[in-house]
């Protein structure tokens, strides 16, 4: 028979174990939930959620204002006129006063109205290219910050080696010391190294959740989501030329120019003196008699012809083109600029993993032998191993520019362009 001393004690084994499977599931269906955030589904929350769409959205209910507003004919207007009054002789009183109604309605020419609508159709093609830069300036901030990330989790990579390292070497030396053969002040010195490469992990371990957090923070989002590591190690861009595809920064000089086109048209149409017709009723208070008055007026184009808004809506459409070239050349050159220094970033992370990082590790073991055996100092090993560690963050201080480069160039090609979420007016 089981004592209850025997019963309590297995019950409360079991009890732990529970607990101990049930905290093992959590984490592991915490593991699972958490998701492995690409780049372009961080770029594409964050555009989605930038508060900058709202701004456009209303600009473009102004265009569609704007728009209204150009295809309205001018007011008419009604005209008294009260004649014969109050004058001198026969004039004296009012009892042959005449007085005259009219209405009044300038007869615009159609071109004048179709130029306004042209004008304000593509004033809302520049307010949606200057949505669309704002959106892709967003989509390249959050770039840099997801690269930022990724190279930080790299760094607490490093700095966990580090701290590796630095164990091991200080329960070698902890073992010398009680053995005699090395003195005191060596494990002081590895008791410290230690220290160090702790804080350093604990620091790189902060870094990494504040580009977690500040990456997040774009779309209101938690960080409840992984950073593919291998990435970083991705260096193909080096060998491939970009697609190149027009970007916002020329959609908003294209709608300038066409903007521009358009106001020379309109310009133009202004220069057209527009008629002004009447028709009314007069009255002849005399004999109470009624007659009805038609007449008209014709501007006399003698001096204002408009000629100078022309002349400077021509000027604004040339400029315009030129801008667009110069531009393109400028983006160009610049991606011809980066191209050779994400070449020089890749060869220099290929010589360092084929020639210098094995060798380096190599001297490693190497000092760690020899140290076993008497044959170096504590301080040779570390220097060995600092080495390396140096090596490591320069392969990753490259990594992360190549891709920093890489991105620059990827925002010069237009390659997010696509990503830009469609903004329409509220």
């Amino acid at each position: 028979m089981i004592s209850p001393k025997l019963r309590h004690s297995c019950a409360k084994t079991m009890a732990m174990r529970f607990a101990g499977l049930s905290l093992a599931w959590a984490i592991s269906a915490f593991a699972v939930q958490a998701e492995t955030l690409p780049l372009s589904v961080a770029m594409t929350r964050a555009a989605e959620a930038d508060l900058n769409r709202e701004g456009t959205a209303q600009r473009l209910a102004a265009v569609k204002g704007s728009l209204l507003q150009a295809g309205v004919k001018p007011n008419p207007s009604l005209a008294l006129e009260v004649e014969n009054a109050v004058g001198s002789g026969p004039y004296s009183g009012i009892d042959r006063a005449e007085t005259t109604l009219s209405y009044q309605q300038v007869l615009e020419s159609g071109a004048k109205r179709q130029a306004r609508i042209e004008v304000a159709s593509i004033e809302r093609d520049l307010v949606v290219a200057e949505g669309r830069i704002r959106s892709l300036n967003l989509m390249g901030e959050v770039e840099g910050v997801w690269i930022e990330a990724v190279a930080a989790e790299a760094e607490v990579r490093i700095a966990e080696e580090r701290l590796k390292l630095a164990t091991d070497t200080q329960g070698e030396i902890t073992r010398r010391v009680k053995a005699a053969r090395d003195p005191l002040f060596a494990g002081s010195l590895a008791d410290a190294d230690v220290a160090r490469a702790q804080i350093t992990l604990d620091q790189s371990r902060q870094i990494a959740a504040s580009f977690k957090e500040r990456l997040a923070a774009y779309w209101g989002g938690t960080t409840a989501f992984d950073l593919d590591p291998a990435w970083l190690e991705d260096l193909t861009a080096s060998t491939a030329l970009p697609t190149i595809m027009e970007t916002p920064d020329i959609e908003r000089l294209r709608a300038r120019q066409r903007i521009a086109t358009a106001q020379i048209k309109l310009e133009t149409a202004r220069g057209v003196q527009d008629p002004t017709l009447s028709a009314g009723v007069r009255h002849f208070k005399a004999d109470g008699a009624v007659a009805f008055v038609i007449g008209g007026s014709l501007p006399i184009g003698r001096y204002d012809t408009n000629k100078g808004a022309i002349e400077r809506s021509r000027a604004d459409a040339l400029a315009a083109a030129t801008d667009i070239e110069a531009s393109d050349r400028v983006r160009m050159r610049d991606i011809a600029a980066i191209t050779p220094r994400l070449v020089s970033y890749a060869e220099e992370v290929k010589r360092l993993d084929a020639e210098v990082i094995p060798k380096s590790q190599r001297a490693v073991s190497q000092v760690r032998e020899g140290f076993a055996r008497g044959g170096f100092t504590y301080r040779d090993v570390i220097g060995a191993q600092d080495a390396l560690i140096s090596i490591k963050e320069r392969r990753l201080s490259v990594l992360k520019t190549f891709h920093l480069e890489r991105a620059r160039r990827e925002q010069l090609a237009g390659q997010w362009v696509p990503l830009i979420p469609v903004q329409e007016a509220n």
